[in-house]
């Protein structure tokens, strides 16, 4: 079997953990966490450990802490040579110590404490110095998913903003609809069915062929109306700018 450690105590790290757990291919010899509240439920404590010292020897380290935590904590590794990894979309590769062979494991997915997810479905994107090293990153990933990718930095970076657009910003739209929907005394429950049938249209189309609505229809009376129901200038502003990209096909505003 393939041994791993992984470095971290955080939602990555928490769920890594999880599946990896009736692995057949991968063993978790051991978690590096100082907070080892966090991690105790999820495996022996005797694999637990807060001492650099006692970091036993592994196939694979994954450091799976904030972004700017990455290097300081490769820093303080006690050995050299060995295959180390961050789980970033965004972290430089070279944000590892170069004491050890650099390498990503980059699980492009949202991640909240205490929502179980189904990783097979998860993609992976990899990333290392050496093809063997590769090798080995494939075999780990592919053991929990059915989804791996060789990308490399520059496409990581790409992917990691476009995953901005498509889940943080998204979500933040979510807000502002929940919050339009509070403000007029209606149930957000009932745009559920409306953002559930987008979503799915994305499986067989593409966004420009899914994209409806007053802007794609240039609808000008509704976009009127709409800009002045909008009384808050947060709402109003972004509807505007949505607005006017759409209008424009996404081209300079």
């Amino acid at each position: 079997m393939i041994k791993i450690t992984i470095i971290g105590s955080g939602n990555v790290a928490q769920h890594l953990i999880d599946a990896f757990a009736k692995n057949e291919t991968v063993e978790i010899i051991q978690v590096f966490s100082r907070n080892q509240k966090e991690i105790s439920p999820l495996l022996d404590s005797g694999k637990i450990t807060n001492d650099w010292n006692t970091l036993a020897e592994a196939d694979l380290y994954i450091i799976a802490v904030s972004d700017d935590a990455i290097s300081s904590v490769s820093s303080q590794l006690p050995f050299s040579n060995r295959l180390v990894v961050h789980t970033s979309g965004s972290a430089p590769f070279n944000s590892i110590n170069d004491k050890n062979r650099q390498g990503v494991f980059y699980p492009l997915q949202t991640f909240t404490k205490g929502k179980e997810i189904d990783f097979k479905t998860i993609p992976f994107c990899l990333e290392t110095q050496l093809e063997s090293d590769y090798t080995l990153l494939e075999k780990v990933a592919s053991s929990i998913s059915d989804s791996v990718h060789k990308i490399d930095s520059h496409q990581r970076k790409a992917l990691h903003v476009a995953a901005v657009f498509v889940n943080n910003f998204t979500n933040y739209l979510y807000q502002l609809g929940n919050d339009i929907c509070m403000e007029n005394h209606v149930s957000f429950d009932i745009l559920k069915p409306l953002i559930l049938e987008t979503a799915e249209k994305l499986l067989t189309l593409s966004p420009k062929e899914a994209q409806t609505g007053p802007a794609k229809r240039n609808d000008i009376t509704t976009i009127e109306a709409h800009e002045s129901f909008l009384s808050n200038e947060n709402q109003s502003t972004i509807y505007k700018i949505l607005t006017q990209s759409i209008q424009n096909h996404g081209k300079k505003l």
